[in-house]
């Protein structure tokens, strides 16, 4: 089994940590579309019971990473070019407001902070911590705004799309492009221009959906 497991059967909080790492396993691409999660063997590898293993997986469920399926039961849930692109349009249209949002909050040490992804970022050559990166970057300079909610919303949004992305990174020069628009965007708000780093942002959001409708498409 591709998840990282560990004894919790005296932990509380099972549920979390089962979904968490099953969650992680989805995202980075250890676990792959249509794989199938049998709910005795996960609880096997973690030392519990059925019922955390079911709390998780329907968790997992409503957040769209697994799909329940007749005589298959669990399975790691696939994309359409259809399905990524809606949701590619639905980053376009609260991405940039959230960030437009958030400009005018922003502290010198979540600048900092979005700066030290970039310098980081150009120096992976690993598209796994790229992924973790690119989620980190955006979500310095979008928790400034308080929108708790859209940050949710958008999160779950990311972990549909994200395995998709971070493979798509291996064949196109993706990280080198993303690089150099994040550090506009760090610029943008550096400069307080709350408008430009929302046309920034959406720029990004929509050159990411081309590109990997060019990659899905191959």
């Amino acid at each position: 089994m591709k998840i990282q497991a560990y004894d919790i059967s005296k932990t509380a909080s099972a549920t979390t940590l089962i979904f968490d790492a099953i969650r992680q396993a989805i995202i980075t691409g250890d676990l792959a579309q249509g794989e199938p999660l049998r709910q005795e063997d996960i609880a096997r590898a973690f030392n519990v019971s059925r019922i955390p293993v079911r709390e998780a997986l329907l968790k997992l469920e409503q957040h769209g990473l697994i799909t329940s399926q007749r005589y298959k039961g669990a399975v790691v849930a696939g994309l359409s070019l259809d399905e990524a692109s809606e949701i590619f349009e639905f980053r376009a249209l609260l991405e940039p407001e959230v960030i437009r949002r958030a400009v005018p909050q922003m502290s010198p040490q979540v600048l900092e902070t979005a700066a030290s992804c970039c310098e980081a970022f150009g120096r992976a050559d690993d598209p796994m911590q790229w992924g973790d990166l690119n989620r980190r970057f955006h979500s310095t300079l979008y928790a400034a705004s308080g929108l708790g909610y859209h940050m949710e919303v958008l999160d779950k949004a990311m972990d549909r799309i994200d395995p998709y992305l971070r493979a798509q990174l291996l064949l196109s020069d993706g990280m080198q492009r993303a690089n150099r628009e994040h550090r506009m965007i760090v610029e943008a708000c550096r400069a307080g221009q709350a408008d430009r780093a929302a046309d920034l942002t959406r720029q990004h959001i929509l050159g990411a959906q081309e590109s990997l409708s060019r990659y899905w498409q191959k």
